[in-house]
């Protein structure tokens, strides 16, 4: 072997491996960032759900008759604090949506609720942690979107299956 060889042989020995590390690293950022966006929607999911109790009580001491509305609620967040896989979680959480917007048109019937200072303000922190779960679920599905983008794209997929990377799921809210 000339110099010249060696010297193109051990550039492309470089490469490689460079290659091979800046692969790798980019699969761990994404990788990451699914899991940073996770923590995220898990903490705004936790926050609607400590809310849940307190709007019971107050709506259960007007609306006595929608007891079973209440019920389903309550039994809904416990179910969706024990759900580890995306996919259930995020029909459980979509259930628990719709009935919350059912307790909240209860309210519609009770004047005296909808004049109490709590529940006005339970109404409006519902509503924006709401709209926080829907940043967090935009902002995860997008990592999401990029780590099975990475793994399924060639040449990336040979590291993302030298290193068993396994791709992500999304939280998508099932349409009922």
């Amino acid at each position: 072997m000339t110099a010249l060889t060696s010297g193109i042989v051990l550039a492309l020995l470089l490469t490689g491996i460079v290659w091979l590390i800046l692969s790798y690293n980019l699969l761990v950022r994404d990788k990451h960032r699914v899991l940073a966006g996770w923590s995220d929607i898990d903490v705004q999911l936790k926050r609607r759900h400590d809310l849940i109790p307190k709007l019971v009580t107050t709506v259960s001491e007007y609306a006595k008759y929608e007891r079973s509305t209440l019920q389903t609620i309550t039994k809904l967040r416990d179910q969706a604090a024990i759900l580890e896989d995306v996919a259930s979680r995020a029909a459980t959480e979509q259930d628990l949506s719709h009935s919350l917007t059912r307790v909240l048109a209860i309210a519609e019937a009770y004047p005296q609720l909808k004049a109490q200072h709590n529940f006005l303000d339970l109404q409006q922190e519902i509503s924006n942690i709401e709209q926080d779960i829907q940043f967090a679920r935009r902002y995860y599905n997008g990592a999401v979107n990029n780590l099975n983008t990475r793994i399924e794209s060639f040449p990336d997929m040979l590291i993302a299956r030298l290193f068993h990377f396994k791709p992500a799921e999304y939280f998508d809210f099932v349409e009922h």
